[in-house]
């Protein structure tokens, strides 16, 4: 056996356009033809595959700095890829076949070619993750008997990531398989998929490069909401302990997730958690970051949205109207401005009775705010009086 340097582009070229022909009518030779996987085929293609695939990740390039951004940093690509590429295409086509039979693959499936194969997701090549994907996907579907394993082991690299390294290439890969997988959970719930939400998916929101994965985590959390609508307390309290409190395009991202929420939660549930909800979100609406004000402000776009506020319009609107009302004219920004506008005229005409008993309370606070502030000037003034008349007696 031969194992190739192809950090070294100028060594072998022969050998190793020679291999990649091979790998190339190997694969051809699989797509064109039926009934060639045979029982003996088995170990010599598994060995193939664990010799090419598994192997050390190299040193990310900026190992103890920020996480890698696709916008900002340049992709790091595979210099094997062209080999690993036909090597994945080739276990894909294994897989995929009429011809697979479990049980001839079940010894050579197993629990550390499994966990191999999840090692490589924090690859930094994005083509790779990519197959690895697929590849793991189709594990997932064929081996039945893997699966909870499969689940396990993708728990710990979350978990991992999340109290641990808070560093790793393939979690949105990964969520994407999950969304998948959760697709697929059967109602009700069992226990080790609701503590799966609680212990591991949730407390995803609070890492740092949540940028990087927030679509496919957004997506699982409103899969597990679908399957019970009765989670939806539990997930909307886990984001508002998470929220952002000095990271803005996050909070423009949690602003999203829970419009996300928005659009498949239960009223029964809405009324639940609306209070809590709406003081976080009175929060955004008067933020100084325009886009988080204006993600806020948005969600009165939704029919369905807005048809839930009007069912509970007596318990949403005294906590709105205070942090609104006081913020209305005073925004920087004059889009914010008008929406803020608008949404109050909805108020009016939801509840008219009730919106100006609010504004009578609001103002009332508002006076009893500014007495107790005068009052606590004017005796600093007396104190400051009194010190100023000691300095000048001299008895101080």
């Amino acid at each position: 056996m031969v194992v190739f340097d192809f950090q070294n582009q100028n060594e072998n070229i022969e050998a190793k356009e020679a291999k990649q022909r091979t790998l190339g009518e190997i694969l051809d030779y699989m797509s064109e033809r039926t009934g060639v996987i045979t029982f003996d085929l088995y170990p010599k293609l598994f060995k193939m595959v664990s010799v090419n695939l598994f192997r050390t990740i190299p040193p990310q390039i900026n190992a103890f700095g920020d996480p890698f951004d696709p916008e900002e940093d340049e992709p790091r690509e595979e210099p094997a890829w062209p080999h690993l590429c036909l090597v994945y295409h080739i276990l894909l086509r294994f897989l995929e076949s009429s011809d697979f039979n479990n049980s001839a693959a079940r010894p050579y499936i197993d629990q550390a070619f499994t966990i191999q194969l999840l090692e490589l997701f924090d690859c930094e090549d994005v083509r790779e993750r990519e197959s690895l994907k697929t590849v793991l996907h189709r594990i997932y579907g064929k081996m039945l008997g893997m699966r909870s394993f499969i689940r396990r082991s993708i728990n710990n690299i979350f978990l991992q990531f999340v109290y641990e390294t808070h560093r790793h290439n393939g979690i949105a890969e990964l969520l994407e398989i999950l969304g998948s997988i959760i697709n697929g959970f059967t109602v009700p719930l069992k226990d080790e998929h609701v503590n799966f939400l609680h212990r591991v998916l949730l407390p995803l929101h609070k890492a740092r490069p949540m940028t990087l994965y927030f679509a496919q985590l957004s997506y699982c959390t409103v899969q597990f909401l679908e399957k019970d609508p009765a989670l939806a307390e539990t997930i909307i309290k886990s984001l508002l302990r998470f929220w952002p409190k000095v990271n803005s395009p996050k909070e423009v991202m949690f602003v999203a997730e829970i419009e996300n929420i928005m659009d498949v939660i239960e009223p029964v549930q809405f009324t639940k958690i609306c209070q809590p909800l709406f003081q976080q979100l009175v929060k955004c609406i008067v933020s100084p970051h325009f886009q988080v004000a204006e993600r806020a402000l948005g969600m009165w776009r939704s029919n369905y949205f807005v048809n839930l506020m009007t069912d509970n319009i007596s318990l949403i609107l005294p906590i709105v109207l205070a942090g609104i009302y006081r913020h209305s004219r005073s925004h920087w920004n004059r889009n914010i401005h008008n929406q803020v506008y608008q949404i109050l005229r909805f108020f009016v005409n939801v509840n008219e009775e009730l919106f100006e008993h609010c504004l009578l309370e609001f103002r009332r606070q508002r006076d009893m705010e500014q007495m107790r502030s005068k009052k606590t000037t004017d005796l600093w003034v007396t104190v400051e009086k009194i010190a100023l008349e000691k300095i000048s007696s001299g008895s101080v």
